[in-house]
């Protein structure tokens, strides 16, 4: 199954418009052949510009096919056939030509480890790399116009100062009298690169866009970004045996330019590409590589190589230089190697090595992370700031990705199966051409005639032939008439040639003077455009001083302003205060008053409560009267009744008198806990008698729990059960109060009881206790047998009630217990006159 790797869709609504030209990131492929030819190759290029990612038989088998086959597209495919000289034509001779133009230009190479960064970037002999044609087709070019040593010369702020000839010769004189330093013997075991084993001469190249008006001259210098610190490989430091000096980090700084530079670093003026090469080499033997699992000669630093070409213009007569620095151009081109991103698991790196890699790796994760974001502001017009200043590489580019030149980088990719994991960086190398780069444009340093240089090279400008030679004069015989002709025909042409001559010098008088006449004119307009420009200078002066008087009146106004705001601020900063304290008070005056209704609530609740009661009590009391005096007329009716059978039958014992009711006692009143309700509920309303008299509350009888014994029990009361306040709660002591069994709690117990609770159909919670025995069983341990299950229903006590066993049950039962008719009238008149009371 083969895809198409879909790209993030471009926002052009929400991007800025503006009118600075940008070019994307340059971003090349080159794919390293196979070691072996029986290798597997996870790597095909489909096309010039675009490559595909196979999975190894291997990893598929591991992951159930997990991984796809995955195409990747580039500004170019270079395969692995592709020679260093295919490379530079497409690639680095486009920046060469820009910095011959006097435009910037950025080239790294990127990749794993062991993909072959450094071999092109350097080369090797027969196989030269980018950097040394590079190098060769700018000398090249500007060969012949280079400047005298020591004319141009660095001010170590990033510039190029201008020198005269008496003082660049006097210092060539002084660096030439100086004594070289004696360079620490060492013992190398191969001897140093030449710069004509690396290109032939037919191999070499040359620019036709060359300004012979100017004069050149180039620097170079070489760095390495070490764990995020920058040496020098160029520094010439004196080797002490006894106390050797480690070298010293270098800081990055800005220029009045804008563009970051390394302080302090050496650059080196060369004059050929064999003088520019041996310097590099110099420093190539500086840099820090080792020897790990993947690569013999791993680089562990990011090395920078710097190209400085500074050109300024010749003056009017072409035989010097201008010696104004302003005339001075300076551009650069960067040829950057960086490290390659390994992961610890394959390289086994331990110690300096596994800090090295680290470094390494989290450079190249900010140069990542610096890409991504460069590409969301491009494209969604947001405005996130770049961490440039996270690693030295991408705070030491900066300004190429602000748009000081072109960028351009090769990822290079080893299409072995062992590297198929590490070759995903790909990704990351194709959004970067998604990057865009504002296009440098032509800066003109100078507004002079072309032309300068050669024509004020020898007489005449090479019209001016050299006279013929006279042909020998001597007669020796008198009849030679061959002689004198010859002798007259060369002095008539040498004759013609002087007055040729003669014309040619007028003609150049002619032209000088109306050459000096146009540079008069010339001085003339440019000292009235001087006139011109002094008197804007103070008309703009003048306008100065005012802008700056009302500047500082503006200032005293945004003072008195200031001062304004802060009282102001000071004011409301106090009437904050003051409506936060009233705010607080209005808090604290509401909780109290909360806390004063739920005490009124209380209040009532118990006194609601307390009235009940008493209305009970006193009901009891009227009926337990009523009972006393029905008892009376029944001990009436049977004092009757004896006598009407003593009298009937002769004489018999009366019958034993039943027993009068007990007045029931008030501790059940005094000992009942008073149930006390968080918020007043509704209670059935209850009637307080006219009499006082207190008669026991007849009530119907319940059943009392089988867990009032005297045996321990396990309660199991699960967390979900809710608190119901009802009065009647069952009680069990001895208990072991658990919410979930457990074998140590059954144990120690004989019974066990379960609380579950469910929803009755009335919508009332209803509580079931599931009592059991607890035994232990043969294997050691406690089984539960359940024998007995109460039902606790919870009902609402304002629901009304009409019926008269609820309302008066000591009449129903005084009803049951009535045997004649005179008493069952009674009993009726009794009702009635409760209820007239009532």
């Amino acid at each position: 199954l083969c895809y198409r790797k879909g790209k993030t869709p471009r926002r052009p609504a929400l991007k800025k418009t503006n009118n600075v030209e940008k070019d994307p990131v340059g971003v090349y492929c080159r794919i390293r052949p196979l070691g072996a030819e029986d290798e597997e190759c996870c790597v095909e290029m489909i096309s010039s510009s675009t490559i595909q990612l196979h999975a190894p038989d291997g990893l598929k088998a591991n992951r159930n096919g997990e991984y796809k086959e995955t195409q990747y597209s580039f500004t170019k495919v270079f395969g692995i056939n592709t020679g260093q000289m295919e490379l530079f034509e497409d690639v680095a001779r486009p920046l060469v030509e820009d910095l011959i133009q006097c435009k910037n230009g950025l080239l790294f190479t990127y990749g794993v480890t062991g993909s072959g960064k450094t071999y092109t970037m350097t080369g090797s002999p027969g196989e030269g790399g980018l950097l040394p044609r590079s190098l060769d087709m700018l000398f090249n070019s500007i060969g012949p116009f280079q400047a005298k040593r020591f004319v141009f010369k660095p001010d170590d702020k990033n510039g190029i100062d201008i020198q005269s000839q008496v003082d660049a010769l006097l210092e060539r004189q002084k660096r030439d009298s100086q004594q070289s330093v004696p360079k620490t013997p060492s013992s190398r075991q191969k001897a140093d690169l030449e710069f004509a084993d690396m290109i032939t001469p037919e191999e070499s190249r040359k620019s036709k866009n060359i300004d012979e008006d100017c004069s050149y001259s180039v620097f170079v210098s070489y760095v390495e970004i070490y764990n995020n610190y920058i040496y020098d490989l160029l520094e010439d430091a004196q080797f002490d045996s006894v106390r050797p000096k480690p070298p010293q980090s270098r800081i990055l700084r800005e220029d009045q330019n804008h563009n970051m530079y390394v302080a302090g670093c050496t650059e080196v003026e060369v004059k050929s590409t064999e003088e520019a090469f041996e310097v590099f080499w110099k420093g190539q033997k500086k840099r820090r590589i080792a020897n790990t699992q993947l690569n013999r000669e791993s680089s562990r630093s990011h090395s920078v190589f710097t190209v400085k070409l500074a050109q300024a213009p010749l003056d009017a007569d072409g035989d010097y230089i201008l010696q104004d620095k302003n005339q001075v151009n300076v551009s650069q081109l960067c040829l950057v190697d960086l490290a390659g991103s390994e992961r610890t698991s394959r390289t086994r790196a331990e110690g300096s090595r596994l800090r090295e890699a680290g470094n390494i790796n989290q450079s190249l994760m900010t140069l990542r992370t610096c890409m991504e974001i460069l590409r969301e502001n491009q494209m969604c017009g947001t405005n996130k700031m770049v961490p440039y200043r996270d690693s030295k590489v991408t705070h030491l580019f900066k300004n190429y990705f602000d748009g000081e030149g072109k960028v351009k980088m090769i990822v290079c990719v080893n299409p072995k199966a062992d590297d198929y994991e590490e070759t995903l960086v790909m990704r990351f190398a194709e959004m970067t051409q998604e990057v865009e780069v504002a296009r440098p444009v032509d800066r003109p340093i100078y507004h002079l005639a072309a032309g300068r240089r050669h024509r004020n090279q020898g007489p005449a400008g090479g019209l001016i032939e050299s006279l013929p030679a006279l042909p020998p004069c001597e007669l020796v015989d008198p009849t030679d008439d061959q002689t004198l002709p010859r002798l007259i025909e060369v002095l008539e042409q040498r004759h013609r040639i002087r007055q040729m001559m003669t014309e040619q010098v007028k003609f150049m008088l002619q032209q000088f003077d109306s050459q000096m006449s146009s540079k008069d004119t010339f001085v003339h307009d440019q000292q009235s455009k001087l006139n011109e420009k002094e008197k804007v200078i103070l008309n703009q002066k003048t306008e100065i001083e005012r802008l700056e008087k009302k500047s500082k009146t503006l200032e005293y106004k945004i003072d008195i302003l200031q001062k304004t705001t802060e009282m102001y601020e000071q004011d409301k900063r106090s009437l904050q205060q003051e409506l936060e304290g009233q705010e607080q008070m209005l808090q604290k005056e509401l909780s109290e008053r909360r806390r004063m209704e739920q005490r009124m609530q209380g209040v009532v609740t118990d006194t609601k409560l307390k009235w009940e009661k008493e209305c009970e009590r006193r009901v009891n009391a009227k009926q337990l009267e009523m009972q006393n005096k029905l008892w009376v007329k029944d001990e009436k009716l049977k004092q009757l009744k004896a006598i009407v059978t003593e009298n009937s039958s002769g004489g018999s014992f009366p019958p034993e008198p039943p027993k009068k009711p007990e007045r029931p006692s008030r501790e059940r009143d005094h000992t009942m806990p008073q149930k006390r309700s968080a918020s007043p509920t509704a209670l059935p309303v209850m009637f307080q008698p006219k009499h006082t008299t207190t008669v026991p509350p007849v009530r119907p009888t319940h059943r009392r729990s089988r867990s009032a014994g005297g045996e321990k029990w396990v309660d199991h009361k699960p967390a979900s059960n809710l608190e119901l306040d009802t009065v009647m709660q069952p009680i069990i002591p001895n208990a072991i109060k658990v919410s979930t069994p457990n074998e140590k709690a059954l144990s120690k117990c004989h019974k066990y009881v379960l609380r579950h609770q469910e929803l009755a159909s009335d919508g009332e919670i209803e509580t079931k206790l599931i009592k059991g025995d607890v035994f232990k069983t043969r294997g050691g341990g406690q089984a539960v047998q359940f024998t007995d299950i109460e039902t606790l229903k919870q009902e609402c006590p304002t629901a009304p009630r009409y019926n008269i066993s609820l309302k008066y049950p000591g009449l129903i039962m005084l009803l049951r217990c009535s045997v004649s008719l005179q008493m069952y009238f009674g009993v009726l008149f009794m009702i009635n006159k409760i209820e007239d009371s009532i």
